[in-house]
């Protein structure tokens, strides 16, 4: 623990200027007029220093791990085209990188150590340099260990070339983080002792009581019984929770208050990212509707509603026209309930809203186990559009089964793979599933798969106001391509949370043989299939995809998509960067603990089953495409 003194002498030691409250520095204060709030970069040059510096944080210090001294990084803000070249000095002891997220940049500038580059050495400077063809709110963040945990994350604006079509008076960008003073090392040393360790939200007898009025004694020893047989919690909604963790917004705890200010009738534009480490929010502002404008940084056709659930490495922004001359509350609120991040929009400088009440914990039900029952069922994984024909079913006595309306002749069900031949990802175009192995990796498999797109999250069923679902996304221009996917993969998200293990198709990154391989120009389509009790933001690097919301030609295109408890999600991809890119649940601890692997787009040339041989230029060091080191990205 720094002392007054050692902490201001540090502080200006490392860049950062101090502002008129003594500790509190010059990125932290009010935005108003011409200001965001954070510290901005701007043009087509940057210089950005990583290394290690002291921050205040709801009255405590402690050391970061970040971008230039601040928390969060700089606002880095250019336009659609332009060429940039970012000079990243690593002034810390160890490796270190930035990714930046969401944008469309050659495979080798992606930054994901072992998988698009080495990384940066310690007292080395890397030069990115790349032109994007977007416009939008984005972030940055490291991809080496856990260092987003301590700070390494920040803010990036893509001005559009022509014109913005969203109308605006003033705009702010709003950073939400967690904040822990344990080391990140130490929380991941903790869940993989105990999965439980920072959950507090256990049933209690007086929840008991209130069930068993409401459901009859038998149903409620029912349920209890069935839980308590699984080993499993209805409230085990987040692995890290607010036993640890302070909630930020643009580096500000409740108590530091981040605010901003309005004119009454101006369109304020917010650009909300959530940048946390592990730590999914419910946004909303009490007494202030908002329009959705954008998600994941591509303009949407505008949505009002009340509240949205945001996940980890999402962005949405969204117009507010506050009328009356008072405070708002911007509130982030985790979703498992254990804390929130309140900051404050009002018409003067300094003000502070009040902070609304903790709602109640949300309670899992069978859905989320994936054991619904009803319209949904399994025919949402096997209806007529996923046609399976051509495959074996070799070895399995499937008489007596009802196929009907189900093209299944030929699927293969020997071992884990149901491909028709025995590369998983061969390109030959056939639709294919794709069946996870059983292990200590598995604890669950969701029997009823559902989608649940037109569901606004976990806890926000039944909140009286309006909540934003991924069925009310529409991309505000066409589709670009809207041919039909030309195969399918499922990928099921699996785990075993009694040893903290996480995985795709039961296999963790330190173990897979394999990338997933596409081919350059095809169409294919994602079926993920959630067999865990928790919602998982899954991110794929170098692409955007449209997620299959019924949205015909203006299906929204997304880079970061939750998967709720129990649900199937559908997306497509059009393989258009060749390379290599990590494809990972963006909840840090369940990527460090083996939920990730990598999509490699094959060049046109190569073939179905070439490997990869793209290189970026000047470089000779060979990154190996299946290189897998669990806990290193």
């Amino acid at each position: 623990m720094f002392n007054r003194r050692h902490f201001l002498g540090a502080a200006l030691g490392g860049g950062t200027v101090l502002g008129a409250s003594g500790l509190l520095p010059a990125w932290a204060r009010t935005a108003t007029d011409g200001n965001l709030g954070l510290p901005t970069l701007t043009g087509t040059n940057f210089d950005l220093d990583i290394g290690e510096f002291p921050v205040r944080i709801d009255g405590r210090t402690a050391m970061a791990v970040g971008v230039n001294g601040t928390l969060p990084a700089p606002l880095i803000r250019f336009r659609e085209g332009d060429e940039i070249t970012l000079n990243v000095k690593n002034r810390l002891k160890s490796e270190t990188s930035i990714h930046w997220h969401g944008l469309l940049v050659p495979f080798y500038m992606d930054g994901v150590p072992g998988v698009s580059f080495p990384g940066i050495p310690a007292g080395e400077t890397f030069q990115y340099k790349f032109a994007v063809p977007q416009s939008g709110t984005y972030w940055y963040h490291s991809h080496s260990g856990l260092q987003e945990q301590l700070g390494h994350y920040g803010p990036m604006i893509i001005d559009p070339a022509g014109a913005d079509p969203v109308s605006y008076d003033r705009e702010y960008v709003l950073v939400l983080s967690d904040w822990s003073f344990e080391h990140p090392h130490r929380i991941f040393d903790k869940l993989k002792k105990s999965a439980e360790t920072y959950s507090f939200n256990n049933r209690t007898l007086g929840d008991f009581a209130e069930d068993a009025a409401q459901q009859g004694l038998g149903d409620a020893l029912g349920d209890r019984a069935m839980w308590g047989n699984m080993r499993m919690s209805p409230r085990d909604i987040a692995d890290v929770t607010g036993a640890t963790y302070t909630y930020l917004i643009n580096g500000h705890s409740t108590a530091d208050n981040w605010n901003a200010v309005f004119r009454p009738g101006e369109r304020v534009r917010l650009r909300i990212i959530n940048a946390s480490a592990m730590s999914i929010f419910n946004f909303r502002i009490p007494g202030l509707p908002m329009s959705v404008v954008a998600s994941d940084g591509l303009n949407v056709r505008p949505v009002e509603t009340d509240e949205f659930q945001i996940g980890v490495a999402e962005t949405y922004d969204v117009v507010v026209r506050p009328e009356a001359a008072r405070a708002f509350a911007l509130v982030a609120e985790s979703i498992d309930r254990s804390g929130q991040a309140v900051a404050t929009l009002g018409p003067r400088p300094g003000m502070r809203a009040e902070a609304p009440v903790m709602r109640a914990v949300p309670t899992l039900t069978m859905k989320d186990m994936g054991m619904a029952h009803g319209e949904h069922g399994m025919s949402d994984m096997d209806r007529s559009d996923s046609t399976m024909s051509g495959m074996d079913h070799s070895g399995h006595d499937m008489s007596g089964m009802d196929h009907s309306g189900h093209k299944m002749n030929g699927m293969a069900h020997e071992g884990h793979s149901m491909s028709r031949k025995p590369d998983p990802m061969s390109g030959d175009g056939a639709m294919m599933a794709h069946n996870h192995k059983t292990g200590p990796g598995v604890a669950n498999t969701a029997m009823m798969p559902v989608s649940r797109l037109d569901e606004p999250g976990t806890g926000l069923e039944d909140v009286g106001h309006r909540v934003l679902t991924y069925a009310d996304l529409r991309a505000l221009e066409p589709n670009r391509d809207t041919r039909p996917p030309e195969r399918e993969l499922q990928i099921h998200l699996t785990s075993n949370m009694h040893r903290y293990m996480w995985s795709f198709n039961g296999v963790k990154f330190s173990e897979v043989t394999e990338s997933i391989r596409l081919n350059e120009g095809e169409r294919v389509r994602f079926n993920l299939v959630n067999d865990t009790m928790m919602p998982h933001p899954i991110h794929l690097h170098g692409m955007f995809f449209e997620v299959e919301n019924g949205g015909g030609e203006h299906r929204p295109r997304k880079h970061t998509v939750i998967v709720k408890p129990g649900e199937k999600v559908a997306f497509d991809v059009s393989s258009e960067h060749v390379g290599d890119w990590a494809f990972h649940c963006h909840l840090l601890y369940h990527m460090h603990a083996g939920m990730m692997n990598v999509v490699s787009v094959i060049p046109g040339e190569a073939g179905p089953h070439a490997k990869p041989h793209h290189e970026p230029p000047e470089n000779d060091h060979d990154m190996g495409h299946n290189q897998t080191h669990e806990g290193h990205h």
